[in-house]
């Protein structure tokens, strides 16, 4: 079995519960080292009134302890949580676990901390310099995000054909599709053919970039599939008809393909760091602190997905 750091999130919040209550089925799966002090554990499942499985690996000399808050948002836990990200990622670096997952963070909580970075996937390009890739769903659906976490207005300037281009290639290589992949246009109608906006002639050219250079790739055959479709319209992409010809697709923005993402798929939804010399898997959902420490049965099936994920890659 894989060893998998875990790191544990806003202990303000849900992911301590996730860990605790789900530690029996995912152990099973993986050998899980849960990247928490064993005080700080004591504390969270005395608040819980969860019994610490015998089994439940920590490691010592994460962070400062603090008092756990329920739901609030704390410098003090926001600091653990960025520690215990940290400390997951140095053990993934020095392979002594195979992939890592993360539990929910608060941004507003990193900031608090004094951590720059917005979450962990911008944490992920620093650490490694590398050109880390956002991609969310489950098994029926995964999409990848070419922009993520920017003012909506500053998207169409950022769309340009040497970064999708890239990007498109670098996708490919490390999702590893089996079939085309749909690309979203940017404006309505897909631009209808610049009527609308031009985004979607830059958006076609970095797509041509790419199929030619995976073809080019590609060991001949007689009929080669595209990797990648032309723009497609955005407010019928994921429509029962044309969704069934894809497993994959690439939002130009974080909203047009996570909105309809999570209204098909919340609750397994997951998300991966793609384009990293290691593996990471996350839960697709916030800390949810309105209902943190409330003795509320959790819907664990994305943190589940999250460690599958790893288990079949």
């Amino acid at each position: 079995m894989k060893t998998v750091a875990i790191s544990i999130g806003d202990l303000n919040g849900i992911g301590i519960q996730l860990a605790l209550q789900n530690h029996h089925e995912i152990s099973k799966k993986i050998n899980p080292l849960y990247c928490i002090d064993n005080s700080m554990l004591k504390q969270a499942a005395q608040k819980l009134e969860i019994e610490i499985p015998h089994d439940f690996k920590t490691v010592e000399h994460i962070a400062p302890h603090f008092n756990i808050e329920a739901g609030m948002v704390s410098k003090k836990s926001g600091r653990y949580a960025y520690a215990s990200f940290v400390h997951a990622v140095n053990l993934a670096k020095e392979k002594k676990v195979d992939a890592i997952c993360t539990l929910p963070i608060h941004k507003k909580a990193w900031e608090l901390a004094g951590v720059d970075y917005k979450g962990h996937t911008d944490a992920l390009r620093d650490f490694f310099d590398a050109e880390a890739i956002m991609m969310l769903g489950c098994e029926t659906m995964y999409v990848a995000l070419f922009t993520e976490h920017i003012p909506l207005k500053e998207v169409a300037s950022s769309i340009n054909e040497e970064d999708l281009t890239r990007f498109l290639l670098d996708f490919y290589t490390t999702a590893k599709p089996t079939q085309t992949v749909g690309v979203l246009g940017l404006n309505p109608h897909a631009g209808d053919d610049g009527v609308l906006g031009d985004e979607e002639i830059r958006i076609q050219r970095a797509i041509d970039n790419a199929n030619l250079a995976l073809r080019e790739a590609q060991e001949t055959v007689a009929e080669p599939v595209e990797a990648y479709s032309d723009p497609l319209v955005p407010d019928v992409a994921f429509t029962p008809n044309v969704r069934k010809h894809y497993t994959h697709f690439v939002a130009m923005y974080h909203d047009q393909g996570l909105a309809p993402l999570k209204a098909l798929y919340f609750d397994e939804g997951i998300n991966v760091s793609l384009n990293l010399p290691i593996l990471r898997t996350s839960v697709d959902h916030g800390t949810a602190f309105d209902i943190a420490y409330k003795g509320i049965e959790l819907n664990s099936l994305s943190y589940v997905n999250a460690i599958m994920y790893i288990v079949k890659n």
